[in-house]
């Protein structure tokens, strides 16, 4: 007696706004409305901007030094 055969069960097509570029378009767009229409309501937002600048800025020494030790370590001689 032999197994039946296993069969994926079938996904459902991704949804259009689940994809990053179509997400970081809206925001964009979004951004560009409420500064223009609503200019101290992003004003107000400001701090939450300037913070997430820091902390991109604050991630990327680490990377960089995870980069460059996993070349090295990858390095044959």
């Amino acid at each position: 007696m032999s197994a039946p055969p296993v069969t994926a069960a079938p996904t459902a097509p991704r949804r259009f706004y689940h994809s990053l570029y179509v997400q970081v378009i809206t925001a964009i767009v979004i951004g560009v409305l409420l500064g223009h229409f609503w200019p101290e309501t992003g004003t107000a937002m400001k701090p939450l901007g300037d913070g997430f600048i820091k902390l991109i800025k604050m991630i990327i020494a680490p990377i960089i030094f995870c980069t460059v030790v996993v070349g090295i370590a990858g390095m044959e001689d």
